[in-house]
């Protein structure tokens, strides 16, 4: 992985709203971590980091950064992780990792499928990604921005295993050698999907359920009022004869 120049700043503005008013002002709070010294908030400017991502396959970066004020003239390092915002997508905060050029590293790498699987082409499975991200280690300069697989003779009930995939030179890639990264799956029969659509969903049982109770309780006050109505023409009958004695 070629390193790239990024300029960084000391930064001393570490609570919440003097980190709203850094943002409004175009930079992008950072920190950077690793190596032989503490943790050190740092401060980019947000087109130059937006600028590199634009320009990267993945958010995996190695810079060259210079931090104004610092003895040394650059830091290798590299992006660990971004924040976004999640409506906008803005950059909202970086994290580095400080590596030394002789010491491998490990990382998580995206996986990038080319060519078309003949199972997708001519038997009409389609491609399924069983792992989005392959974890390897290497030295920093060998470190791959993204593993490609070749899947185009990848037929339906086939996959390819993290075994059976050559890593870069300078890389190994970590795990069970056993594990599916890609996999053509055999199309759905016409027969089970039309059964799917037919099936009637469990809320759609459990509501009919529902109204046949609701009728049947329904119907039981109506049982006890008719019970009740001969109680209440005898007090109507009893009045009268109440009346004839007082007057007595």
């Amino acid at each position: 992985m070629k390193s790239v120049p990024l300029k960084a700043f000391p930064r001393t503005l570490v609570q919440r709203g003097a980190v709203k008013k850094l943002r409004a002002s175009g930079r992008v709070p950072a920190t950077i971590y690793g190596g032989q010294t503490k943790p050190q908030n740092l401060e980019v400017v947000y087109d130059d980091i937006t600028e590199l991502l634009h320009h990267s396959v993945s958010e995996n970066v190695l810079v060259d950064l210079s931090v104004e004020n610092d003895p040394r003239a650059k830091r290798l390092a590299l992006v660990q992780e971004i924040q976004h915002h999640p409506l906008s997508a803005k950059v909202l905060h970086v994290d580095f990792h400080e590596v030394a050029e002789n010491e491998k590293v490990t990382i998580f790498v995206p996986v990038e499928t080319i060519g078309e699987a003949v199972g997708v082409k001519t038997g009409g499975g389609s491609l399924t990604h069983v792992l989005l991200k392959l974890k390897v280690r290497a030295l920093p300069k060998d470190l791959p921005e993204q593993i490609v697989v070749d899947v185009s003779a990848l037929e339906i009930g086939k996959s390819i295993h993290l075994g059976e995939i050559a890593a870069p030179s300078g890389v190994d890639i970590i795990g069970d050698k056993h594990l599916t990264v890609v996999a053509v799956a055999a199309p759905r029969a016409e027969e089970e999907v039309a059964a799917t659509a037919a099936a009637p969903a469990a809320g759609d049982v459990e509501m009919t359920k529902e109204k046949k109770e609701e009728g049947a309780e329904g119907a039981a006050p109506a049982a006890k009022g008719d019970a009740k109505a001969p109680a209440g023409d005898k007090k109507a009958e009893a009045k009268p004869e109440a009346k004839a004695e007082k007057k007595k």
